[in-house]
This record gives structure tokens, C-alpha cells and sequence, in this order.
């Protein structure tokens, strides 16, 4: 069963939205090779100071193997972004509860 990864990015979703334009090709890398890598599902999500990283994964252990290899270019974006400190993701499994639609 799949896990979702969330991950809160403190910084200013405008300023995030402009880094993410400004970078095109280096996010347009990063998400080729998430791909490769496994992802099933990938969206950014504007809040009140801060973007949330969703993504669906095969599993945790896929995920943290691009993070890893992909480290230093997706810090080069967060740089970019104003992000000063590293965010930290967290995995959640899907529950067997009967209010599920």
C-alpha cells in the first residue's frame, strides 16, 4: 500500500511560486526524476506562510532515496525560495475506517 509524504516549507508561497518560475528546468529535473524514483502523486499547496509538499509514494523507503540523491538540487530551490530551515517530511498510511468515501 502506498504512503503519502507531507511537508511543511516555511516560507512565503508567493516568493515560492516566483523561485519555482525562476527554475523552471531545475524543478522540471527534479520532478523527472521523482518519477523515475516512484512518485505516483506530486502537488504544492499555499497556505498562511508556508507550502505544503503532498506527494504519494510506493513507500517511505522510495521517497527517502530521492531526497537523498536529490538533496542538493531541491536545497538550491528551497535557497532560492527563501526557505532558511530544512523541512522535515512525515508519512502517513491510509486508515481502515468505515466513514471512508
Amino acid at each position: 500500500m502506498s504512503v503519502m509524504m507531507g511537508m511543511v516549507i516555511e516560507t512565503d508561497p508567493a516568493r515560492f511560486e516566483e523561485a519555482a518560475s525562476a527554475n523552471k528546468e531545475l524543478l522540471d529535473s527534479i520532478i523527472e526524476r521523482a518519477k523515475k524514483a516512484g512518485v505516483i502523486h506530486h502537488q504544492f499547496l499555499a497556505g498562511d506562510g508556508a507550502v505544503l509538499v503532498v506527494d504519494e509514494w510506493p513507500d517511505e523507503s522510495s521517497f527517502k532515496g530521492f531526497f537523498e540523491s536529490t538533496g542538493e538540487d531541491i536545497g538550491s530551490l528551497m535557497s532560492s525560495a527563501g526557505v532558511t530551515s530544512r523541512p522535515e517530511p512525515r508519512f502517513w498510511r491510509e486508515m481502515d475506517t468505515t466513514d471512508k468515501f
